[in-house]
């Protein structure tokens, strides 16, 4: 249980909050809320996973598409006809860690196309560095490839940097755009974390995510590929140019926990710089409201309710201008 003197002193909160942030977002934006400084607080994988992957009504078409010198994998799940929903999963990890809770609610009502970038669980590597910009490409080249000439995109922490980089990049390619969790800009998050990263290494990679990787791809070198290249493009990460982000032109949800990695106030200010933003902000850390393998406070409940707010912002008709 985390200690009421966690709960109201800020600065505390802060430091635990950046040691979680850079257990994870050292792969990207996907933190391992594992502290060190509270007793009982070390987080603990999400146990339903498998069985709500499980009760999905029909096993999900899976593949493998050549874009752009990588063997991308894929799935699809859901029948429904409609704009379909790509799930960009986050920094370091699989579909099932940042989606196995939510996916099967969302493709109740539509088509899901969930997929893993350069590196990632089943993909193959390329003699390249990992970039959001090189990965929205990849994104880009899988529609193509599938035929989908357009699709409502979410990404989760790093997943959002990847998303946010195909609105730019081939924006006739998204209708509507989730962006949770993650940050256009250094400033977009606490110091502490950038301290962090800068002296992150391989032991700082959380278990849960070694596990969840081996358990699709059991190939120990190719996990260290992955959190190398993963760290090496965290700290190498470039601010987007405010102007590029008020050039988005699809209707944005901005997703974030209020205990995120990236501060209510960025969240805040993407929701004023994005011309057709609205700004959902849940009391939730980062994933909590995924109900992410790694989630501080697992819930029955929340993956459901958030699957109904992103439905709504996603069934909802354009805003006239």
């Amino acid at each position: 249980m985390l200690s009421a003197r966690y709960l109201f002193e800020p600065s505390s909160r802060l430091s635990h909050m950046s040691r979680r942030f850079a257990r994870r977002l050292f792969l990207g934006l996907s933190l391992a809320l594992t502290g060190t400084s509270h007793a009982g607080c070390v987080k603990q994988p999400n146990q339903r996973r498998d069985l709500h992957m499980a009760q999905n009504d029909s096993a999900p078409r899976t593949g493998y598409a050549p874009v752009n010198g990588i063997s991308m994998y894929y799935e699809l799940h859901g029948t429904a006809p409609g704009v379909p929903l790509v799930l960009l999963p986050g920094g370091g990890s699989t579909i099932e860690v940042t989606y196995g809770e939510l996916l099967p609610l969302l493709a109740r009502q539509r088509t899901v196309l969930a997929l893993e970038e350069q590196g990632h669980g089943r993909t193959t590597q390329r003699d390249a560095p990992i970039r959001f910009d090189t990965s929205a490409d990849d994104v880009a080249a899988l529609l193509e490839h599938l035929q989908i000439t357009r699709a409502d995109v979410m990404g989760f922490s790093n997943g959002a940097s990847v998303a946010l980089q195909l609105a730019l990049r081939h924006p006739g390619k998204v209708r509507k755009l989730v962006f949770a969790s993650s940050m256009t800009k250094r400033s977009g998050a606490p110091a502490q974390f950038w301290d962090y990263i800068a002296s992150a290494d391989f032991s700082s990679m959380p278990q849960p995510l070694k596990d969840a990787f081996l358990k699709v791809n059991p190939d120990p070198q190719k996990l260290r590929a992955m959190h190398d290249k993963d760290l090496e493009r965290m700290q190498s990460f470039v601010d987007i140019p405010d102007a590029d982000v008020r050039s988005v032109q699809a209707p944005t949800l901005i997703l974030a926990g209020d205990r995120d990695v990236p501060t209510p106030e960025h969240a805040i200010e993407l929701s004023r710089l994005l011309p057709h933003a609205r700004l959902l902000l849940l009391p939730s850390g980062h994933g909590d409201y995924l109900g992410e393998l790694l989630s501080t406070y697992p819930s029955e409940r929340y993956p459901e309710l958030t699957t109904g707010l992103i439905e709504q912002f996603l069934d909802a008709p354009a805003e006239r201008p």
